[in-house]
């Protein structure tokens, strides 16, 4: 049965999902690169570089690695797929990961602007979904065949998503950073009466892993 799952999402101690200012040269913001410390040293994110055989075991990468399981379909909004804002200028911005992206799998953009699908190597092909969340959400289930569908974010998605009762799983990486401001996740959400509740915690020296399922 495909579920709608928040993978490796980090947040800060004050539950920050992005910095404050963010900008072109600092897409999430002062001070959130710390955020996602825990993924970097991780075999997943390093084979994703081009390090096959280097990073570390344990749970960091556990978690890190089953964010990649049994996902048919991943949902992005349009700042996790690159800079550009407003119409589209050209077809040249083609994603953050050069021309074989890590997802293998359809990808649906969030965004007010129509642009064509964009096929990349490795089986990554980018939809531009232009009719909102719930067509993103039905076009990705289609898609995944009966997998589950990732929803990547940022923060403004995932609230999106919470908000319409979309959301089956999260995972969240709380990493041992104050930001102090930028873009708080569940500000003015209430997740118990959303029906989630806390199925795994896992604290490592980079992060603390927490698993919410909504019943």
């Amino acid at each position: 049965m495909t579920e709608l799952k928040v993978r490796c999402f980090s947040i800060s101690l004050d539950g920050y999902g992005a910095g404050p200012n963010q900008s072109l040269e600092n897409p999430m913001g002062e001070g959130a690169g710390g955020l996602h410390q825990w993924f970097r040293g991780t075999r997943t994110f390093q084979s994703m570089i081009g390090n096959a055989g280097k990073g570390i075991d344990g749970p960091d990468e556990d978690f890190a690695a089953r964010g990649f399981e049994n996902v048919g379909a991943w949902i992005l909004g349009r700042n996790m797929f690159g800079p550009v804002r407003g119409p589209w200028p050209d077809d040249s911005w083609k994603g953050w990961w050069g021309d074989e992206p890590p997802y293998h799998v359809p990808v649906f953009v969030l965004t007010q602007y129509p642009r064509a699908p964009l096929e990349m190597k490795g089986g990554t092909t980018f939809y531009f979904v232009t009719d909102g969340i719930q067509s993103a959400y039905e076009q990705a289930r289609a898609a995944a065949n009966g997998k589950d569908i990732r929803l990547g974010g940022g923060v403004a998605t995932v609230r999106e998503f919470l908000q319409a009762g979309l959301v089956d799983e999260m995972h969240l990486a709380i990493s041992p950073v104050l930001l102090g401001s930028g873009e708080s996740l569940f500000a003015g959400l209430d997740l118990k009466a959303m029906g989630f509740r806390c199925t795994e915690h896992v604290p490592t020296a980079a992060a603390t892993h927490v698993v919410l399922r909504k019943d």
